[in-house]
């Protein structure tokens, strides 16, 4: 269970959240600007920086505190098996594809972190491109290759903001189809930020709706989405 208390100002932008996510999977659900892609950062100890205007961030998974600025402590070292895949892939030019994803898997016997590689570039379909280097991939192929170094080390979070904006809509669901089973079987939370409600909707996930950076519903997606197009509908009726 991720459990979070964030009450923080960046900038001219306040966020103030509150709650628990309690399932596998969940969605962060919102128009540009709610303050999705801010959260995420947050949760994956990211914005330090702003640390000095933040009022409080408290993040805790499973009753281990990644993060809690009232005592001072701030994504401890030895609690950071979270990855964050973004919409930009942020690959390194320097290294082909395979390099990308064994990056984070330095620890490992040369033999396993072989088996992990391929294994994770399976996973998101992109076997094909494991001698290439970034700059000879599309936009969708370096999003997945992030994803599978991100998959890579082994996180028990894993926070995706939109990072399947570059896939069309068939290789999307497919890709988050074979990614919820895989986060399911190895006991990885998953929260997806995203403004697309077939996200939601095609993973049956419980939604968390985002609204100028605050949390104004949450629970399953035919609820929660049923509503906020009820709302949008009367708004335009009203127009």
């Amino acid at each position: 269970m991720l459990e979070l208390a964030i009450k923080a100002r960046l900038g001219i932008f306040q966020l103030e959240i509150e709650c628990r996510l309690a399932a596998d999977w969940t969605v962060i659900f919102g128009p540009s600007g709610a303050g999705k892609s801010t959260l995420l950062r947050l949760l994956a100890g990211l914005d330090k920086n702003a640390q000095g205007e933040t009022a409080q961030v408290k993040v805790s998974l499973d009753g281990e505190t990644f993060t809690d600025t009232a005592q001072g402590v701030w994504c401890r070292p030895g609690h950071r098996r979270t990855s964050l895949v973004a919409q930009q892939s942020s690959l390194f030019p320097h290294l082909n594809v395979e390099a990308n994803v064994a990056y984070g898997l330095g620890s490992l016997d040369r033999s396993i972190r072989a088996a992990r590689v391929t294994e994770m570039l399976e996973l998101v379909d992109a076997t094909e491109l494991a001698k290439r280097r970034p700059l000879d991939l599309s936009g969708g192929q370096a999003q997945r290759v992030a994803l599978a170094r991100a998959l890579a080390p082994g996180p028990r979070l894993l926070l995706l903001d939109e990072p399947f904006s570059a896939l069309d809509g068939v290789a999307s669901d497919s890709l988050i189809g074979r990614l919820q089973t895989w986060a399911h079987t190895n006991g990885v939370q998953t929260v997806l930020a995203t403004h697309d409600a077939t996200d939601a909707f095609s993973t049956g996930a419980e939604v968390a709706l985002l609204r100028e950076g605050r949390l104004v519903s949450q629970g399953p997606a035919v609820e929660v989405l049923a509503a906020e197009r009820d709302r949008l509908q009367a708004r335009l009726g009203s127009s």
